[in-house]
């Protein structure tokens, strides 16, 4: 693998004051007040007051219970993710907002559809299908909530798929590229898991690795004993990285220099040259969306640079942190596109929100005459514990030609 290109850029002026706000845009600025009292407040009444007629000390203490909830959470969130950096409130908070997540979903949904259904079968009284749906809620949720915990720390499943990419050349077929994201590194300590995670990715015997960013929530230096082990994994022609969102909260060159020093080839705007049986194949990555307003000097996504002075003939794969980057992908010709970000949803039905902000939430999918999207599900997790009909994965795509 050799080195063609290394564009450096630099973020772009000042963008001014911009255009009024509009209603929804000061109405959104409510959203993060509002939306923790309805994920607490929802449950609260479904599954104390919503015909149930629960004994006093019951409903008092269910109440409490969720007050202190409500409370707490913010707090710990702010004291674990704010400027203390607390790694033990970081946890507490990410746990009660995965739990209530799926305490409010379960909630609506057996609120609404099991009375429902428990109605028209004509089963027992209105109090007893209260207490039906009570009770089914909170089983529903103390099951998913240990398989989700189970799911979010196992190490992933592989996931194999060939890709076709009509222009790669007879030279390169059955090239093995093995894909990791959004590792994640926290607060919870993952390094046996990170250990583990790089055995098996050694496991697949890939031609080239990569990791499309989201290394980690903390600086490199508070987290390098789970990310240490990146420095073990094997490539017969390279491990290539780019930057994801993540690394713009926590002092992303760190990042770039502790990959650097771990063996990997961080492609900052930049293309490599991978070379097969005579056949070529243009590496290339770029930065995320999110670096230029991050204010480090020379950070922020240019695929133009990326590409430059590569063979506009031949095949291109390119590590972009966010699926949404594909519609530049797509303009530039690119054949293939790597990507995480989206953790497939992680939690069920964030999965639907996802797709508002996203062109694709998990899988292979095509964008304009030539461009293919491969977004995985991510291989860590972040902020709550929890993964929930979103599994993870480390992805080995065999690039095939049509030759």
């Amino acid at each position: 693998m050799t080195e063609t290109s290394d564009t450096r850029s630099t973020a772009g002026a000042d963008e001014g004051e911009g255009p009024p706000r509009s209603g929804v845009q000061r109405l959104m600025r409510f959203v993060p007040l509002i939306a923790p009292v309805l994920l607490w407040a929802v449950p609260c009444w479904v599954l104390l007051y919503a015909g149930q007629h629960w004994p006093f000390p019951v409903t008092l203490t269910g109440t409490v219970l969720i007050v202190l909830g409500l409370i707490a959470m913010p707090l710990a969130m702010v004291r674990g993710h704010g400027r203390r950096q607390q790694d033990g409130a970081a946890i507490v908070g990410d746990s009660l907002l995965g739990g209530i997540w799926i305490l409010f979903t379960w909630s609506v949904l057996l609120g609404v559809l099991l009375r429902l259904a428990l109605t028209l079968a004509g089963v027992g009284g209105g109090q007893d299908r209260a207490r039906i749906v009570t009770w089914a809620v909170l089983g529903t949720t103390a099951v998913l909530l240990v398989w989700g915990y189970a799911e979010a720390r196992r190490v992933p499943r592989v996931r194999r798929l060939d890709v076709r990419l009509p222009r790669l050349g007879a030279g390169l077929d059955g090239i093995r590229v093995a894909l990791i994201t959004d590792t994640h590194y926290g607060p919870l300590d993952r390094a046996r898991w990170s250990a583990r995670v790089c055995e098996t990715v050694n496991s697949l015997e890939a031609d080239l690795v990569c990791h499309t960013g989201d290394i980690a929530d903390g600086t490199a230096e508070r987290r390098l004993a789970q990310a240490a082990p990146l420095g073990t994994v094997r490539a017969a022609l390279g491990r290539v990285y780019v930057t994801g969102n993540h690394e713009y909260h926590s002092e992303a060159q760190g990042w770039v220099d502790l990959m650097d020093e771990l063996g990997w080839e961080p492609l900052r705007n930049r293309h490599l040259l991978l070379e097969r049986g005579g056949d070529t194949l243009v590496v290339a990555g770029v930065d995320d969306v999110t670096a230029e307003s991050s204010g480090l000097t020379g950070h922020r996504a240019h695929l133009a640079g990326a590409l430059d002075g590569a063979d506009p003939g031949l095949p291109v794969l390119l590590l972009a942190h966010q699926p949404k980057f594909v519609d530049r992908a797509a303009a530039h010709g690119v054949d293939l596109q790597l990507s995480g970000h989206t953790h497939g949803g992680q939690i069920w039905p964030f999965h639907y929100l996802v797709r508002l902000d996203q062109p694709s939430r998990a899988g292979l999918s095509r964008h304009g005459a030539r461009t293919l999207l491969y977004t995985s599900r991510g291989t860590g997790f972040w902020g709550p514990p929890f993964r929930v009909f979103a599994p993870s994965e480390i992805t080995l795509l065999v690039l095939r030609s049509p030759r």
